[in-house]
């Protein structure tokens, strides 16, 4: 039986998120001697036009609710593309961002911008994705002085439309959804050719409140259920960087404690020489109020 290990897959949401939580979270793996991806978004962050899905989404308000979602991303965040201006992200956090890279982490696209591309991404035309995708590429190759070899959705929220221009681009491989292990995707009958390393773990704000899970038990609850061989985690610099730090703090202690490594996607793709076409389709999962892409059943050649 291999030996569990943990990828990080560190999505970077919101302008408060790259400007506090990056740094916060930097401290924390380099003294745990633990690697991670970090995904950015970089345009405008619009995350108080999220509270529409109060309106359009059952579930939303009482999942945000009970996973602290209002702490976690502050007042004035929740404000940002409502009542005031989204800062421009990667014009603002250049060298916070370089600072990730510098460490020695792998860097990917998030979004441009994440609420446009969660919310509006599915029944659009390739437009949206084109536009989306686009204007991320060009403010990474700003930020980093060269192309992205990755990214990973907003929401884990994919289209055929944004297989295909991932396939475009040509990436070494994506984070766009929620499974047990690498594959090919297979979406609508077509079959792409950029890889998917899916999150294998459910994430924190999933799993708070629920049956009373609290912070300060997430650390056993991971240890629980990790997986011989790749298991990965999503991890978000609003929350494991921000309200529940001192949780993902002891995770990482007790990682190195099992004699768990964490690595970065880049680590795990490399280790990577065979893996199955699978269907993905949208579908929804616990814990969360909105559609996620999930894995299916192996497609035959």
């Amino acid at each position: 039986m291999s030996q569990p290990f943990v990828a990080l897959k560190i999505d970077v949401d919101t302008y408060a998120g790259t400007r506090d939580g990056v740094p916060l979270l930097l401290d924390l793996l380099a003294r745990h001697a633990a690697r991670g991806t970090f995904y950015f978004s970089l345009g405008p962050d619009h995350t108080g036009r999220a509270l529409r899905r109060i309106f359009t989404h059952r579930g939303f308000l009482r999942k945000a609710l009970r996973s602290g979602a209002p702490s976690a991303y502050g007042l004035r965040t929740m404000l940002y593309g409502v009542l005031l201006p989204g800062p421009v992200i990667y014009k603002r956090c250049a060298g916070v961002l370089q600072q990730v890279a510098q460490q020695g982490h792998e860097v990917g696209i998030h979004a441009w911008d994440h609420v446009n591309w969660h919310d509006f991404l599915i029944g659009s035309d390739i437009s949206l994705a084109k536009s989306e995708l686009g204007q991320g590429a060009k403010a990474f190759l700003q930020v980093f002085g060269r192309l992205a070899a990755t990214s990973a959705a907003p929401g884990w929220t994919v289209s055929p439309e944004s297989l295909a221009l991932q396939d475009q681009m040509g990436l070494a491989y994506c984070s766009d959804c929620r499974g047990t292990a690498p594959f090919y995707p297979v979406m609508n009958g077509q079959r792409f050719t950029t890889l998917q390393i899916p999150t294998t773990l459910p994430t924190a704000d999933e799993l708070l409140g629920r049956d009373g899970l609290s912070p300060e038990a997430l650390p056993a609850y991971y240890l629980q259920h990790l997986k011989p061989g790749l298991n990965v985690l999503t991890i978000h610099t609003e929350l494991e960087g921000g309200v529940i730090s001192s949780s993902f703090r002891r995770l990482l202690e007790r990682l190195v404690d099992t004699g768990v490594p964490c690595i970065t996607l880049a680590e795990a793709r490399a280790a990577i020489t065979a893996a199955p076409a699978c269907s993905l389709a949208m579908g929804m999962i616990a814990g969360r109020a909105l559609p996620v892409a999930l894995q299916g059943e192996e497609v035959a050649p």
